[in-house]
């Protein structure tokens, strides 16, 4: 086999490497689905009430505030759920109105408090891309 016959294969595996990042990209910007209200235990509601980059209660690592990082802020329209009272799953929209599910980070750092405090620690969410 000579030099040629081994860059062939070698060069279609990163073209099909590249065009499959950029599928995974396009899916990733696309807009998701408002939540719905699946009543009982489990409720969706509009909320603002996070700490973002610009209030020191994002900075402050004894703050038990949920966190947003979002070029956004909070200027947007912001839909959560809740499952007993304990707020899971955020949706933004963007500056068109669509909306698109926060991530939640693995951590919250800042976030300094105790878990034994009596109730759960804040969340950091993040826009995504």
């Amino acid at each position: 086999m000579n030099f040629e016959t081994k860059r062939v294969p070698r060069i279609a595996l990163l073209s099909a490497m590249a065009g499959a990042a950029m599928l995974i990209g396009a899916g990733a910007a696309a807009a998701d689905d408002w939540p719905s209200d699946g009543g009982g235990a489990f409720e969706v509601y509009e909320t603002k009430n996070f700490a973002v980059q610009s209030d020191p209660d994002y900075w402050n690592p004894l703050s038990d505030r949920n966190r947003l990082t979002s070029p956004y802020g909070t200027g947007t329209r912001i839909v959560c759920t809740s499952f007993h009272g304990v707020q899971q799953d955020c949706w933004q929209a963007d500056s068109n109105g669509n909306p698109h599910k926060l991530t939640i980070a693995p951590l919250d750092v800042p976030y300094a408090g105790s878990s034994q405090t009596g109730h759960f620690a804040p969340k950091h969410y993040v826009y995504p891309n």
